[in-house]
């Protein structure tokens, strides 16, 4: 039987209203506030570049596509509004007021004195003027190219232009080399620390590139495109050169959203709307910045470490000591890591001593986000120069990161390693590290397992698991796994590795069931899953079968979830909470009692259906007793502790702060914060 669920869409845009909350805490230094504000803007950006593409498609097409239809395209965009106007309202009332108490303004050009005045003026005309190309439109000049998410004006003029003409229209296109926030210098600003906005800047001075005419109505205005690349992986013949060539045309895909002033003239929204072929739910006027994102720069132009979160510096991973062999370490028993609150620092010895012992002769890795400048990639470098053989797993459309990542493959193809792209069809994003050492007459294999990127930079903010061990059964089925994906032979049996897109579902609907079966036979029953999108439906429905059976269930998704929670008659044992903190939650970790046998699995992937049929995901136990203890204790028992960051959905699918619930016992609610604990605990002394 199927169950009601929630909308994904819905779901996650409610999400960003969580993440948009600690832009209103008072509690929280106001750079932070920014910064989330800014990652609202970030996250929504993605969003509309890769869902609301989807709805606008279908109603645009005029046909119904998976669930996408005019109505659920009104329908978000009614959610989408409010959350944009929520924003605003955020940034205008409560951040731009916090920001002058701590001496930080935006200078408008009205609030500019003379001095100021005059500043202004040399830095557009020397920096600015400089780099604008204003295209007046008539038949010989179309509508220039608008890139995704660039900055742009369009104008209305008035007067006959050069050649006798009433071309009225011209749009000003704003190179992204220019930087969107200016400071002000101190002989200028005073005491304070004054900024100017590009925007404002050229506002002020439009009436400089339109000599000779009169400069009328005006705005400001941002497009989004649809940022899906479009590759025929069955087709390509090099996968890397089409991602190539797509990637070129990526920031002009079809327009999706359309942002402009408020006070943007109907007459101007309308051509742009026309010009785009976008319906009047795609317009968004907003009261600021039309780019909330750039809003980042203020905190790099801000030297106030008062206002950021006090710096929280990592120590060594506890259960490694510096200096000493990692490979006798492992010998020893498995290693856990827990970032971010160990740092990183022990997965780069570990790969730097794999790339320096002269007894390692193999080491292989996938690559799905490392980010730029990597020393990680530079260790693989290393690796080959040594004489290693070394093979990369590099998944070449890890969105966003597409292009880092061909330049990783090429540099890395360039000087002898085995690259490969993963499965046509398929992105690989399992994370994986096996090392393959000759000890004596034998070979040994070192692996390091990771529920999430090794990316050394979003180590620093995402929670996450890393694995070491040398257990000889989860080694060799890594090493199994690797020769699949390079050479897409039929993957043999594992014994410890649950694999996408080949048993992880199954394996996990199974484990769920069993919990289920174990709760109606009266024995102890309890599910607890830690993850960051929980939207597959085939999963959501096990877990509503095993709630109706008595199975208890705990669930910590982060973000989008679609299984409706404390729902009386459908799913009364099942708890949902979504912690937003101070570090971005990204573990994956999955507990079953079934009576008085437990298991607990980490993981890379989500229980998204994208996760579990088209993706090469792993999930794999964790066996000793003592490191099951700590995960339980760190990953689980202290999220659900969680009194300050946590909110809990509600049987109608809202979401309510704990922070914000009164206790239920007389006296004040002890403030219980799980990434605050960790990170006292943890933190470098």
């Amino acid at each position: 039987m199927k169950y009601p669920l929630i909308d994904r869409d819905h779901s996650t845009l409610a999400f960003n209203e969580r993440v948009l909350s600690w832009a209103r805490r008072a509690d929280v230094p106001v750079l932070e506030r920014l910064r989330y504000l800014c990652i609202v803007s970030s996250n929504l950006d993605e969003f509309f570049e890769v869902r609301m593409a989807l709805h606008l498609r279908a109603m645009q097409d005029r046909h119904r596509h998976a669930g996408f239809t005019r109505q659920t395209y009104q329908a978000i965009s009614k959610q989408a509004h409010e959350l944009v106007h929520s924003q605003y309202e955020v940034y205008n009332n409560q951040l731009i007021p916090a920001l002058a108490k701590a001496g930080i303004r935006i200078v408008s050009h009205a609030d500019r004195n003379v001095e100021q005045h005059r500043w202004v003026k040399r830095y557009f005309d020397q920096e600015v003027k400089p780099l604008l190309i204003p295209v007046g439109l008539d038949p010989a000049h179309p509508f220039p190219q608008v890139a995704n998410k660039s900055l742009n004006f369009i104008v209305r003029l008035s007067g006959p232009d050069a050649f006798g003409r009433d071309n009225e229209i011209a749009i000003v296109k704003v190179p992204r080399v220019l930087p969107r926030l200016i400071r002000m210098p101190e002989r200028v600003a005073g005491t304070q620390t004054l900024v100017v906005s590009l925007s404002s800047m050229i506002r002020a001075h439009l009436k400089d590139l339109f000599p000779g005419r009169k400069v009328g109505e005006f705005s400001q205005f941002r497009l989004t495109r649809d940022s899906d690349l479009l590759v025929d992986e069955e087709e390509a013949v090099n996968l890397r050169k089409a991602l190539r060539q797509g990637l070129a045309q990526r920031h002009y895909g079809r327009a999706v959203r359309l942002e402009v002033s408020s006070g943007c003239d109907e007459f101007l929204s309308s051509f742009l709307l026309n010009q785009f072929e976008l319906p009047e739910q795609a317009l968004y006027r907003v009261h600021g910045p039309v780019n909330l994102v750039r809003l980042n720069q203020l905190i790099d132009l801000v030297d106030q470490p008062a206002l950021l979160f006090p710096a929280y510096r990592a120590s060594y991973p506890t259960q490694l000591a510096k200096g000493q062999s990692i490979f006798e370490r492992l010998q020893q028993g498995d290693v856990l890591l827990h970032h971010p609150f160990e740092s990183f620092d022990g997965v780069l010895d570990f790969l730097r001593e794999a790339v320096q012992d002269p007894d390692v002769l193999a080491i292989k890795q996938t690559i799905y986000r490392t980010g730029a400048n990597s020393e990680l990639m530079d260790l693989l470098r290393e690796g080959v120069r040594r004489g290693k053989e070394v093979t990369a797993v590099v998944e070449l459309k890890a969105r966003f990161d597409e292009e880092a990542n061909i330049g990783s493959a090429e540099q890395l193809e360039s000087i002898g390693a085995q690259v490969v792209y993963g499965v046509v069809g398929l992105k690989t994003h399992a994370k994986m590290l096996l090392v393959t050492r000759r000890e004596g007459r034998r070979l040994r294999r070192y692996a390091h397992l990771s529920t999430g990127n090794y990316n050394s930079r979003t180590a620093r903010t995402y929670t996450d698991i890393g694995h070491m061990t040398c257990d000889a059964e989860i080694t060799r089925d890594i090493d199994q796994l690797f020769t699949h994906v390079a050479s897409q032979n039929r993957l043999p049996a594992l014994r410890r590795l649950w694999v996408a897109p080949f048993k992880l579902h199954d394996r996990l609907v199974d484990a769920i069931e069993r919990v289920g079966l174990a709760a109606q036979a009266g024995q102890p029953a309890r599910i607890v899953a830690k993850m960051n999108s929980l939207t597959d439906e085939r999963l959501v429905q096990a877990l509503i079968e095993a709630n109706q059976r008595g199975a208890e269930i705990d669930l910590i998704v982060r973000g989008a979830c679609i299984l409706p929670a404390q729902v009386p008659g459908l799913t009364e044992r099942i708890r949902v909470r979504s912690i937003i903190g101070r570090m971005l939650e990204h573990t994956r970790v999955f507990y079953f009692q079934v009576g008085p046998v437990t298991s607990l699995y980490l993981s890379s992937a989500d229980w998204m259906n994208r996760n579990m049929v088209r993706r090469i995901e792993i999930a794999w136990p964790v066996k000793d007793a003592a490191l099951r203890d700590r995960i339980m204790a760190e990953c689980l028992g202290n999220y659900l502790a969680d009194t300050q960051d946590a909110w809990v959905l509600q049987p109608d699918g809202r979401y309510k702060s704990l922070m914000a619930t009164p206790a239920t016992k007389a006296g004040h609610r002890r403030k219980v914060s799980a990434q605050a604990n960790l990170m006292k605990q943890y933190a470098a002394t």
